[in-house]
Parts: structure tokens; sequence; C-alpha cells
């Protein structure tokens, strides 16, 4: 899993928990069902079985792959509309390339992230470039939808790209854990993401036998997600592994330990941990659309039947065909 890596010795460290710190409970733990994104690649929906009370603002989320593609294999996402929300599209492992009709785009790889604001309304395309299609080759990403509120539901749609080396790592007092940071502040350090709705977006890597304790801001709530391996979540130690996500009640403190003992194909526990400043706002859902109520969403279908969320621009990106 390259993802993002550096020499623990060299990086900031976690601040050590505070007095009167209070550790995050576990509330629930559940298991990610797979299915088939796009045009078949495979995805674990990691939010199946998680309320939107206790997931909000973030509203859908994938685990792409892991796979090893075949040469011919690799697949996509055609061009299709999205309104109302942000995408952001997190390449652990591989490369995509991204275009959307306002004119953002480019390459995804190897612990990039690409963040989309459709707001208002726009078209995208998220495809394996043709040199990965002929070759095949390793894929593992993540996928969010993050809900803007009201307020912002039609503000003008942007794009920002954030390379690999911009996100911010620091280590575990220790050193046995590494802490990427995409977006959002962890124990005093920012990740690059900027975002509408204040969230927090963190790669964690642990070390097999390794424990670690982050801060995390008790406005937000709290789901850890499981990409790869095996440990336990909180102070009580509830087990977790690859496609489980834990949902985490009220406080200030997230504790991770990973097992001593971890396949050969996973050496470390990584984890995802997302959380956010609930918007409490009602939500309603129709494939790539996010509104707030049916008749936006009525007035969402028909703006992209009529050509109003953006048009495919010329010499457009394609998807490749094996």
């Amino acid at each position: 899993m390259p993802a993002v890596t550096a020499d623990a010795l060299t990086l900031p460290r976690l601040p050590a928990p505070g007095l009167g710190d209070v550790e995050r409970p576990v509330k629930k733990v559940v298991t990610a069902p797979s299915g088939l994104e796009g045009e078949g690649f495979p995805v674990r929906r990691m939010f199946a079985g998680v309320s939107l009370a206790d997931r909000d603002p973030f509203v859908h989320a994938d685990q792409m792959g892991e796979v090893d593609y075949a040469p011919g294999e690799p697949k996509g996402t055609p061009w299709h509309p999205h309104r109302g929300f942000e995408t952001v599209t997190y390449m652990i492992d591989g490369t995509f390339q991204h275009q959307d009709s306002h004119g953002g785009g480019g390459l995804i790889a190897d612990g990039a992230t690409q963040w989309m604001t459709a707001g208002s309304g726009i078209l995208h395309i998220e495809t394996p470039p043709e040199a990965l299609v002929v070759s095949g080759g390793r894929f593992h990403g993540v996928q969010l939808w993050v809900n803007l509120p009201a307020k912002d539901k039609f503000s003008a749609p942007r794009y920002q790209s954030i390379e690999g080396e911009d996100v911010a790592l620091i280590a575990s007092p220790d050193g046995g854990s590494l802490v990427r940071i995409i977006a959002g502040d962890v124990g005093g350090f920012r990740g690059p993401g900027s975002t509408h709705t204040p969230i927090a977006v963190v790669h964690t890597t642990v070390s097999p036998g390794a424990r670690v304790s982050l801060p995390w801001n008790p406005e937000y709530n709290a789901l850890v997600y499981v990409l790869a391996g095996q440990g336990t979540v909180g102070a009580d130690g509830a087990p977790v592994h690859l496609g489980r996500t834990a949902v985490l009640g009220a406080g200030d403190r997230i504790t991770l330990a990973a097992s001593a003992a971890q396949d050969s194909h996973t050496p470390n526990l990584e984890v995802l941990l997302l959380g956010g400043r609930p918007i409490r706002e009602h939500v309603e859902m129709y494939g790539p659309f996010v509104m707030n109520t049916k008749d936006e969403l009525r007035q969402a279908i028909e703006d992209f039947q009529a050509g109003r969320l953006g048009v495919i621009p010329e010499n457009a990106l394609m998807p490749h065909r094996g």
C-alpha cells in the first residue's frame, strides 16, 4: 500500500492526551458489503448500516478495490453529472484520470487526492489511463461524497488537486504510526484540503503491535474504516479488520491498535478516519444528486437533461476500452 510514506523519526509528533480528555467509545461496528460501480470496478460500501445522523456530513463512501487487474481489465466511470455535494477521490495505489466540464482535471496517483465541488452542477469522468488499461496493474482508492449545506448547494463548481507530497505527515509519540492528514486539523496539524463543510479526512498506518491515540475535534462525529489489516478501536478494544467501519460516540480522542500478527499481504493496520460537523438538514438523494427536497431533485434532473449542468468539452477524455 504505497500511498505516501516517510521516516517517522523525522516527523513532528502527535500531542499526548491532555488532562480530562475523553476516549471516544465504539457505538457499533458494521461490515461493508461488496458491489460494482461505474463500468464494473469492485467497491466496498463503507457506510452500509451506518445512519445518516452518525455520518453527516458524509453521504456516501466506497473503498475502490484493492484489485490487481490483468491487461485490458481496468475500468472507470463514463461522463456523468453531479449537483449539491463534493466528491473526494483518494488514490492509495494506482492511477486514475479526471476531467470535468468546469475545466478541472488531471492524473490522480499513489497518494494524491482530487477534490471536486459539484455545487450548482458539473459533469465529470474518472477513468484509468490507456497505458494502465493495456498493462493492467494495482487499483486501490477511496471515494467520498461530502454533503453541502443548503446555502452552498448552488455554489460555483471548483476543483482541487492535492498531490501526495502536499498532505500533512505526522507520527505518533513512539514513532509506531504514520498519520496522513488530507483535510481538517488533528492535534494542531492541518491538511491541505479546502472544504465548504468542516471535516477531517485522515489515513493512518499503525505498525504491528503499535497503538496510537489521536486527538479528535469534539464537535465532529467520528468513523473509522479499515482499509487493510486487523486490530482494535477504542479503549475497550473493539476488534476490526478489512472492510469494517466503527462508529464512535462523543469524546476528544480516538485510539487505534494494530494486531501483533498481520498477514504477508498487509504488513500494517491501515485505517481511514472520517469526521465532520453535522449539517443536520434533511437530505434527498437520487443517483448523482444530493439535495434538500424532492423538488430540487426533479429540477436537477431537468437541468441535466437540458444541458444546464455543463457540456462535455471538445477533445474530452473518454473511457479506454480493453
